[in-house]
């Protein structure tokens, strides 16, 4: 892997990185080691986990993770390997008041210690307090659960910054999930990425999306760990063509669109929000999770405008992946080496890819 490359921190002299940071196999390696296992990952929605006892059993890129709720109510989150031959303790989600290897059958308190190791009478020099569940980091915000790899790594609040701020009129205890879809990109996970922190492409990409926002207005803000988008809608005028899907907000009520390094994606609208996690498959493939979030007690109305939301997002999804699975075949082809920037649409993306060169090179 070519890591000769550095990014120019000024956006109106820098070039984009080089086509291997998004064709190359050797890179996803890197970037897992790197990027992934050392900032704060989705994991679950935190209804799976209120009761005592309560477990889900998540992968986290590759990484078998399981998080619990004690019965001392204390959030936890562990690897989810046996620490006898790597065996699974959890599967799926539900309530258990202890943890049980699914291979050889040792048994692990909600707290990660190791109560019992069958038939292991006779082995020297072993302590059960050696060999409880490896812990790892959790932490959550309003109804997610994050889980960071690295004991090192800045708190969850820290890489939130503002956002908790900004969005507080948001009363997350009514949010309910009503949706879930997961799409398929036959494309690196950063050039999802990339095309998520511009709106430079919509005029061309996106006609139904530009009918609605005020493109002349939309700007990217970037901050230390996270960038937010400024995407006005634009007013409805008795004159333009039917088929708006949004009205103007009224009054204090506003949408945000955040990005958090380096894959989670919060959108909130009033009365519903919406996350997006993009999972890297593998060099060249990537799962993309929408889920949609529901203020209850909602309106009819305001359900029918999330449904007209989702239906929306679905018809931009699908313009997206087109666009992005034609840039990795491009990629690819061995034409392409760099680009340079838009000074005016893209300081989201070279703020994206000065964190990537920032992390990688830890």
């Amino acid at each position: 892997m070519d890591n000769r490359f550095i990014l120019d921190p000024k956006l109106a002299s820098a070039s984009t990185p080089p086509a291997n940071w998004y064709i190359d196999p050797a890179m996803l390696i890197h970037e897992r080691e790197k990027v992934f296992r050392r900032t704060w990952q989705y994991a679950a929605s935190l209804d799976l986990l209120t009761f005592p006892g309560n477990y889900a059993a998540v992968d986290i890129n590759g990484i078998p993770v399981v998080l619990v709720r004690g019965q001392d109510g204390e959030l936890r989150a562990f690897y989810n390997v046996c620490r006898h031959r790597a065996g699974v303790v959890a599967h799926g989600c539900g309530n258990r008041k202890s943890l049980q290897c699914q291979y050889h059958g040792w048994l692990y308190g909600l707290d990660g210690k190791l109560r019992n190791a069958p038939e292991f009478d006779g082995v020297e020099n072993f302590n059960k307090e050696d060999f409880g569940l490896i812990p790892i980091r959790v932490g959550t915000w309003g109804p997610f659960v994050f889980v960071n790899m690295d004991a090192s790594a800045p708190p969850l609040l820290d890489v939130l910054g503002n956002i908790p701020v900004e969005t507080n009129s948001l009363d997350f205890s009514t949010l309910r999930k009503v949706e879930r879809r997961e799409y398929v990109v036959n494309a690196n996970w950063k050039v999802y990425i990339d095309n998520y922190l511009e709106g430079y492409h919509i005029p061309i990409a996106h006609p139904g999306l530009f009918k609605e926002v005020d493109y002349d207005k939309y700007r990217v803000d970037t901050f230390r760990y996270y960038s937010s988008q400024y995407a006005p809608i634009r007013p409805v005028r008795t004159e333009d063509p039917a088929g708006r899907v949004f009205t103007e907000l009224i009054g204090d009520e506003q949408a945000f669109y955040y990005w958090i390094f380096p894959n989670f994606m919060f959108n909130t609208y009033p009365g519903n929000v919406q996350i997006n996690i993009v999972v890297p498959v593998s060099h060249n493939k990537t799962n993309v999770i929408f889920e949609w979030y529901f203020a209850d007690p909602g309106t009819s109305e305001a359900w029918k405008n999330l449904q007209d939301g989702i239906a929306f997002s679905d018809n931009v999804q699908k313009e997206d992946m087109t666009l992005c699975e034609d840039v990795q075949r491009n990629l690819e082809a061995g034409v392409y080496k760099q680009g340079r920037y838009s000074v005016k649409r893209e300081n989201g993306v070279h703020h994206f890819h000065s964190l990537m060169q920032e992390y990688l090179d830890k």
